[in-house]
């Protein structure tokens, strides 16, 4: 389908300074059932607003999220990867405009200490996306996602793989 049909969406991989990846658990109200199962764990994402540039952001989706902005650019993905949503997820989700999110990804290193990462209160008054947080092994991280953005996340690891390594 064409592109005009998957929401533009950035991704961040935010690497540790000990080569670990942050992912976050999503909240847990209004998460819909294939959320559920084990697999609501992932990274930073979010829309890239009109006219956007697609570092600024994922520059801002971090801070939205996260409340993180002590970063080091390290990479970007070469090209934008699509998912679809399961079947019935179009109708309720993006009130059905979208058949899923087509997503330019970026490699980060967080520079900052711990205590700036805040979930529960967010830069700029935005509403918390997570519940819990945790720096993960990168192989791990395609098991801890919903299985229909798996081939995404494979594809990032593969892309970023090389940057896990110990600073």
């Amino acid at each position: 389908m064409d592109s005009l049909n998957y929401r533009p969406c950035v991704g961040i991989m935010l690497f540790s300074r000990t080569g670990l990846v942050f992912v976050g658990r999503r909240r847990g109200k209004g998460v819909p059932d294939h959320l559920r199962q084990g697999h609501e764990w992932q990274m930073p994402q979010g829309g890239i607003d009109d006219g956007e540039d697609p570092y600024q952001a994922a520059l801002r989706e971090l801070r939205e999220e996260t409340n993180v902005s002590s970063t080091t650019f390290l990479a970007e993905s070469p090209e934008w990867y699509s998912y679809d949503l399961p079947g019935g997820a179009t109708k309720k989700t993006w009130k059905g405009r979208f058949q899923g999110q087509r997503q330019k990804w970026f490699a980060l290193r967080f520079e900052g200490e711990e205590s700036e990462i805040d979930i529960e209160t967010p830069a700029v008054g935005q509403r918390p996306e997570f519940d819990a947080w945790r720096w993960e092994e990168i192989g791990r991280l395609a098991e801890l996602i919903v299985p229909f953005k798996r081939p995404v996340y494979e594809k990032v690891i593969e892309t970023f793989g090389h940057l896990a390594e110990r600073r």
